[in-house]
């Protein structure tokens, strides 16, 4: 069966990875969401903070339901912070408060990067659903190169994506310790311990990325195979 080949055997380092940077930000998060900062501002006190030191006025600030559901929508300009983080005082609040205040000042900034990732996301996240089904429906039902080839072509959107996720996510937290620094918001030691939350978050985007590219090898080696 083509689902569990051999070569499924790549996705499994991929799949441990993943798992662990799961475990990790979780860990990670937990750990600091226990420890309040000296000055007691709440996550919705810093991403104020950040916007009005950098002259963002058009920015919609909400608290959303959900564990580490924190993001921020450039289309209606509203950044979301889960409940945890919207009223939290603890290093880890402020942390991934300040990494979401720090894509919503990628956009105020034209950060290149976040443009290119929203302009992909809606044909990366329509080839990613249609990439898988017309693959195997070619690989297994229809003897089909074609559908085969079009699949890993809506595939490599879906890699592309995820692999121009990194520099985005990897420049809002910088721009985070950044902010969270020059503000006086945390000491040297919470600082330290705000960097530790964002780099353990780091690692699920690096995961994801590395599954998503060895699901494309996977696909190729499949595709190859089927000439055989």
């Amino acid at each position: 069966m083509p689902f569990f080949d051999s070569s499924f055997l790549l996705l499994i380092p991929a799949f441990i990875f993943a798992i662990y940077a799961q475990i990790k930000v979780k860990s990670t998060y937990n750990k600091y969401k226990e420890i309040k900062t000296q000055e007691g501002f709440s996550g919705y006190d810093v991403v104020k903070k950040i916007f009005s030191n950098n002259n963002i006025n058009d920015v919609a600030i909400e608290s959303t339901p959900g564990n580490l559901t924190d993001h921020y929508d450039p289309t209606s300009k509203t950044l979301r912070l889960s409940e945890d983080n919207y009223y939290g005082k603890s290093i880890a609040a402020l942390g991934v408060s300040a990494h979401e205040a720090g894509h919503a000042l990628q956009h105020a900034q034209g950060y290149r990067f976040i443009f290119i990732r929203n302009a992909i996301y809606p044909v990366a996240n329509f080839g990613s659903m249609l990439a898988f089904p017309l693959f195997f429906i070619g690989l297994v039902f229809f003897k089909s190169k074609f559908l085969m080839d079009l699949g890993i072509f809506l595939y490599i959107g879906a890699v592309f994506f995820t692999v121009a996720t990194l520099p985005v996510e990897f420049d809002a937290s910088k721009r985070a310790l950044v902010q969270l620094s020059n503000g006086k918001v945390l000491t040297d030691e919470e600082l330290g311990g705000a960097k530790k939350v964002l780099n353990a978050a780091a690692l699920t985007y690096v995961a994801a990325a590395a599954m998503a590219i060895m699901q494309l090898v996977r696909l190729l080696i499949l595709r190859s195979s089927s000439e055989d």
